[in-house]
C-alpha cells in the first residue's frame, strides 16, 4: 500500500491534478485533492464506502471479481467485497430465475435480455414436442427407403404440425398420403400417424397420432412482430439426428415466393441464416421466448445462410380453414398487384403527369380477361386505397380483408388518372387449385 501511495505523491506534483476512482456496487470513493499552486508533499486521501450485505449482493446475478483492493476491504464471512463484477447467467435451478434478473437494457421485460443461456432456454422450451418423421419412399408399391422430416407438436392430443410436401404425394387437385407415417418423439417414443389435412400452395399439413396420454406440445408465437435482425432457433431431425438445434438471426420477414423464382399464387416467407438441411423441414423456427414463429420448409442449394420459414400468422389462419372446411379456400379477383411507396409513386407521375396524387395504395397494372375484376370493371392503371371499407396500402391488407368471402360482393375504391375516384363492387370466386 505503501508503494501504491508514494507514486500517487509523485504523480500529484503535475498541477491540476485531480483523481477520481468510483466503485459502483460498493458505493466506494477514493480521491486526491492537490493545492493549484504548490507541489507539497502534503497529500491526503479520503476512502468513503457504503457496503452493502452479503445477503444483498448475493441476490444480483454477478459474479467473478475483475479487480480488488484485497484484504485492505473488511470480509464478510471468509470472502471480500470485490468492487468490480462481470455478469454471467444464473445456474439452472438457481432462485435467481428470470423475473428476477436484472435487464441489460434498461428494459422492464427481461425475456428480450440476451444472456449465454437464452438459446438453451428458448429450444428447452419447444424441444420435448418436436418430432422425427420417417415416411416411406417408393414407387408401384415398392419400397426404395424412406423419406424424412421433422415435425411439431402443437396439442397434447398428438395434433402434429409439419410441412405438407413431407408427408403427402401431389398429383393435381388431389393429395395422397405417402403411406404409413411413423413417428419418433424427443424420449424416444414411436407412434403411427396419418395425414389429417394437407395444403399444396402453402406447403402445410397436420399429421394426427393416437395417445392415451398427454404430450408436450409447443406454443405458437406471433410472426409479424420479429423484425429483421432477431434472434431465433431452428429445431428438427436433419438427416434424421434427432434433437438437433441450430440458431440464427431473421434475415427478411416478408420474402415473396416471386423473390425466390416461385409461381403460382403469392406466398410470404421468413428468411433466416439458420443452418437448416434436408429433414429440417417441418420443423419449427422459434423465437427467443420459445414460441414457434414459423415452419422450416425450404433452403438455397448451393449457397449459405438462406434459410425459408411458413410464417405461424399464416400458419393459424390455414389450420383454421382446416378445422371449418378442411381444407384452404382461396378467394381470386383476376388482379395483378403492386405495393406503392413514395419513391414509387414519385417515379410514376415522372412519367405521367396524369397519375392519381396518392400518399399510398396498391397500383393494379394488369387485369385478367374475364376475372372477377374485369367483370367489376377494373382497369390497369387504377390504384385500390379502400378495400371493404378500409383504406389499404400493401398487397397484404387486402388480402387479409378478402380471408376467406367467396361469393361476397365487396366495395373497392379505386383512383385513376387525373384524380377520378370510382367506386367497384366485385365479387371473388375460388382460386383454382392447380394454379
Amino acid at each position: 500500500m505503501s508503494h501504491f501511495l508514494s507514486k500517487l505523491g509523485n504523480i500529484s506534483k503535475k498541477p491540476l491534478f485531480r483523481l477520481v476512482t468510483v466503485a459502483a456496487l460498493g458505493s466506494g470513493v477514493l480521491y486526491s485533492n492537490a493545492n493549484n499552486d504548490s507541489c507539497s508533499e502534503d497529500i491526503r486521501f479520503h476512502v468513503s464506502l457504503s457496503l452493502t450485505t452479503r445477503q444483498d449482493l448475493l441476490l444480483v446475478p454477478w459474479c467473478v471479481p475483475l479487480f480488488s483492493f484485497g484484504s485492505l476491504l473488511p470480509a464478510v464471512g471468509k470472502d471480500p467485497f470485490p468492487l468490480h463484477f462481470s455478469r454471467v447467467a444464473p445456474a439452472t435451478g438457481s432462485s435467481a430465475d428470470t423475473d428476477s434478473q436484472f435487464p441489460t437494457d434498461g428494459c422492464s421485460n427481461c425475456s428480450r435480455c440476451f444472456t449465454r443461456d437464452t438459446i438453451a432456454n428458448a429450444a428447452a422450451k419447444v424441444g420435448p414436442a418436436v418430432v422425427n418423421l420417417s415416411v416411406p419412399k417408393g414407387i408401384y408399391g415398392v419400397t426404395m427407403g424412406k423419406s424424412i422430416g421433422s415435425g411439431t407438436i402443437i396439442d397434447p392430443d398428438g395434433t402434429i404440425l409439419t410441412c405438407a410436401h413431407v408427408v403427402v404425394d401431389f398429383q393435381g387437385v388431389r393429395a395422397s398420403s405417402k403411406g404409413n407415417i411413423e413417428v419418433t418423439m424427443q424420449d424416444g417414443r414411436t407412434f403411427e400417424g396419418t395425414v389429417v389435412n394437407a395444403d399444396l400452395h402453402s406447403d402445410i399439413a397436420i399429421v394426427k397420432i393416437k395417445t392415451k396420454t398427454s404430450l408436450p406440445a409447443a406454443k405458437l408465437g406471433v410472426s409479424n412482430e420479429l423484425r429483421p435482425g432477431d434472434w431465433v432457433i431452428a429445431l428438427g431431425c436433419p438427416l434424421s439426428l434427432q434433437n438437433t438445434v441450430t440458431a440464427g438471426i431473421v434475415s427478411c420477414v416478408d420474402r415473396k415466393s416471386s423473390d425466390l423464382g416461385l409461381g403460382g399464387m403469392r406466398r410470404e416467407y421468413l428468411q433466416t441464416d439458420c443452418p437448416i438441411n434436408v429433414g429440417n423441414s417441418g420443423g419449427p423456427l422459434v423465437n427467443m421466448d420459445g414460441e414457434v414463429v414459423g415452419v422450416n420448409n425450404m433452403k438455397a442449394l448451393a449457397a449459405d445462410g438462406l434459410s425459408f420459414s411458413v410464417p405461424i400468422d399464416s400458419v393459424i389462419k390455414i389450420i383454421d380453414h382446416f378445422k371449418k372446411r378442411g381444407r384452404v379456400v382461396r378467394p381470386w379477383l383476376g388482379l395483378k398487384m403492386i405495393d406503392l411507396n413514395a419513391l414509387i409513386i414519385a417515379q410514376l407521375k415522372e412519367r405521367d403527369s396524369s397519375f392519381p396524387n396518392v400518399d399510398r395504395g396498391v397500383l393494379v397494372p394488369m387485369v385478367t380477361p374475364g376475372s372477377p375484376a374485369d367483370c367489376a370493371g377494373f382497369r390497369p392503371g387504377d390504384v385500390v386505397t379502400e378495400f371493404d371499407g378500409k383504406p389499404v396500402g400493401s398487397i397484404k391488407e387486402i388480402i387479409d380483408l378478402m380471408d376467406d368471402k367467396v361469393g361476397i360482393p365487396i366495395k373497392v375504391v379505386v383512383k385513376r388518372a387525373m384524380n377520378a375516384v370510382t367506386t367497384l363492387t366485385v365479387t371473388p370466386e375460388e382460386a383454382n387449385p392447380d394454379m
